[in-house]
């Protein structure tokens, strides 16, 4: 299947040229896709001058920071219009390892959304301090027990998509970022009976660069799941 891999990107000059190798490294058919917002430190100039550039890898760029959730919605939309099948997506701080990469992949044959889940098989993160990891572990707690929806990780950020399944969503409306954006399109899915799976990964946090996290990611992200629950009321397929 025709398969790209979006990357956001904000000031990724530290780690953007590796997580291109290890992407092609890992997975050699897959084209890439860097979405940049305006990052004042060279990224986007680093991908240019790449010799992939061009042919089996793209860039998107936009004038200002302008957030996750319209990043990824971009590059979407891109790979729609060019005919991809699957879209993957995954961070640019190598905190996704690539090499799980082929197994979410693999599994999209038999689903139409593959998350790559910290927390499926126990908690597996590396390097976060405790109020990190509790932050994020009762965040997909929360999430669970407000919107019914049965995922360990809703606020997952490796993920691989069908494209027939993103064509359902208009991905002009969504304006969510961070992990609010990442909770949205896996309710929007599942919301309309997507076939989802998640397959355990290991994260580890970044070891170059600076987090995005904020409070308003945070606050953003426990008012949504209420949205969510009553929209859940009215227009999700019967399960």
């Amino acid at each position: 299947m025709k398969t790209i891999v979006c990357i956001p990107t904000y000031n990724e000059i530290e780690n953007i040229n590796r997580i291109v190798d290890l992407v092609y490294e890992n997975l050699p058919s897959a084209h890439i896709l860097v979405i940049d917002d305006g990052s004042p430190d060279g990224t986007a100039v680093a991908v240019r001058q790449r010799v992939e550039y061009g042919e089996r890898l793209y860039i998107i760029e936009r004038e200002q920071k302008l957030g996750l959730g319209t990043a990824y919605c971009t590059g979407f939309a891109w790979a729609i219009s060019q005919g991809y099948e699957v879209v993957m997506q995954m961070d640019a701080d190598l905190s996704h390892d690539a090499k799980d990469l082929p197994r979410l992949h693999a599994a999209i044959a038999d689903s139409d959304l593959v998350i790559g889940s910290r927390y499926v098989s126990g908690v597996n993160v590396i390097n976060w301090p405790m109020s990190r990891l509790l932050l994020s572990y009762f965040a997909n707690v929360y999430t669970r027990f407000i919107t019914g929806m049965p995922i360990r990780d809703a606020t997952g950020g490796f993920k691989c998509f069908r494209t027939e399944v993103l064509r359902s969503i208009d991905l002009a409306q969504i304006r969510s970022n961070g992990y609010a954006f990442q909770i949205e399109m896996t309710f929007r899915l599942w919301c309309k009976g997507a076939r989802v799976v998640e397959l355990p990964i290991v994260f580890v946090d970044r070891i170059s660069g600076t987090s995005k996290m904020s409070k308003n990611i945070i606050y953003e992200a426990a008012w949504l799941v209420w949205k969510l629950k009553i929209t859940s009321m009215f227009r999700c397929s019967p399960r």
